[in-house]
């Protein structure tokens, strides 16, 4: 019987053990920290205060995730309406803005108008990178002002850095006729990528992976430390080493080349050169529930920490006491970029300054809970250098048959029933491959 390793206990991790499952292929499921589910966990606070690693949910239109993820649930999930806006310079915009710009000044209103109508019939090359793409699509007015503005924030670099190969739905391009309409009316139609979502009734969103665990060898506190392809052989940082036949990882891959042995000095750079952002998760409970109608608000200004902000509350009546809310706050930096500037801990009273200065949080409000939380490898940077990076390491682990998957061995933007179908692809190429003797 073929050995088979999988490294990393998160969505990723769980689609490639699951689909071995399914074929009566036991796995090992190794993670170096003391919990599963990598960036999909959640963590619950004595005082009732439910977190997850930052705002996940569920909004997969795939039927076969949706039945998935609702039996591991036992169907007690919450079907909620996504509300989305946008804070700018003291005004609450809904999301998108470009569809949502009543009510703002009538000179800025005309200035981001007449752009967005120029750029409507002027002919523009292909965009080589994000900027251009932004320029082409809205007019540079608009495009400078909110999302190469918001871009700086979330992924810390310039949108003439950035490729445009993550885009597909996330920024919605609207017909004239919604952009006029959104600027003299008030209501507007519902046009985010995300319309309606699910989240799990109890337990914060890792309780959607609880189940596969079932039947699963999962050891916990296994940092891999070296990897050698020649000896098929994995060894951890407890000295415990073991070989396989195939192993299939979710490890960022910069972290996963570091740790090869002999991997070659051009793999090792390329590895290196590949960006992601950090994201520094200031959780915060307070003593109302009646904080915001918005299940998340992005926050353009540069005088405000935060990129965006949520409401774990909002998502499930079992993530907060009762009579109390919740707010989640995002930091982003990146060692490339934008080094973190201050210890994590002081982020805290820094989001919470913030957040009574937008009015989110009162200064009757009595705070009953904070933390924080560091993300290291938050969301991946894509930069003009990932590409070429890229395929050189995705190269190198083809030849060694090293199996990658999900958002940190794929080096892409996945969401969660995507990071689970990678895991489920990397495991297809497992079943799909002769059995290779160690030796």
């Amino acid at each position: 019987m073929t050995s088979i390793a999988i490294l990393g206990s998160g969505m990723a991790g769980m689609g490639a053990s699951h689909r071995l499952k399914q074929e009566g292929l036991p796995a090992v499921v190794y993670d170096m920290k003391g919990h599963y589910g990598g960036h999909t966990a959640s963590y619950v606070d004595a005082s009732g205060f439910v977190f997850d690693e930052g705002p996940h949910i569920s909004f997969t239109k795939d039927a076969r995730i949706q039945q998935l993820f609702a039996d591991n649930v036992n169907g007690e999930y919450e079907v909620i309406h996504a509300n989305v806006n946008n804070y700018w310079k003291g005004s609450w915009i809904k999301h998108p803005a470009q569809c949502n710009l009543r009510g703002l000044p009538t000179d800025f209103t005309v200035k981001m108008l007449t752009g967005i109508i120029e750029a409507h019939y002027t002919e523009s090359p292909p965009a080589t990178n994000y900027e251009e793409w932004l320029v082409a699509s809205f007019g540079r007015p608009f495009a400078e002002t909110f999302p190469m503005q918001y871009g700086r924030k979330y992924h810390t670099t310039e949108a003439s850095n950035m490729s445009i190969d993550w885009l597909g739905p996330r920024l919605y391009k609207p017909s004239l006729e919604e952009v006029l309409a959104g600027s003299l009316s008030a209501s507007t139609s519902d046009v985010h990528y995300i319309s309606d979502f699910r989240y799990p009734t109890r337990g914060g969103f890792v309780s959607f992976l609880r189940p596969f665990l079932d039947g699963v060898d999962l050891r916990l506190n296994h940092r891999l430390v070296h990897l050698d392809p020649r000896s098929r052989t994995l060894r951890f940082a407890d000295g415990v080493q073991v070989g396989y036949d195939h192993v299939i990882s979710s490890i960022p891959l910069p972290e996963l080349i570091r740790v090869i042995d002999q991997a070659p000095l051009d793999v090792v750079e390329a590895a290196e050169r590949l960006a992601c952002s950090t994201c520094v998760i200031v959780n915060v409970g307070i003593d109302r529930s009646d904080i915001s109608d918005w299940h998340w608000t992005y926050f353009y200004d540069d005088d405000f920490c935060f990129s965006r902000i949520s409401f774990p509350h909002m998502l499930s009546p079992n993530n907060a006491p009762p009579g109390t809310g919740s707010i989640q706050c995002e930091l982003y930096f990146s060692s490339k970029y934008k080094p973190l500037d201050c210890e994590p801990e002081a982020c805290i009273p820094r989001a919470i300054a913030d957040l009574k200065r937008c009015g989110i949080v009162r200064e009757t409000d009595r705070v009953l809970f904070s933390s924080v939380l560091v993300a290291k490898y938050a969301n991946v940077i894509f930069d003009l250098e990932r590409a070429g990076a890229l395929r050189v390491v995705h190269g190198y682990l083809d030849e060694i048959g090293v199996r990658y998957c999900g958002r940190y061995g794929e080096w892409g933007y996945q969401w969660t029933d995507e990071a689970f179908k990678s895991g489920e692809s990397a495991a297809q190429q497992v079943l799909d491959a002769p059995l290779m003797a160690r030796g």
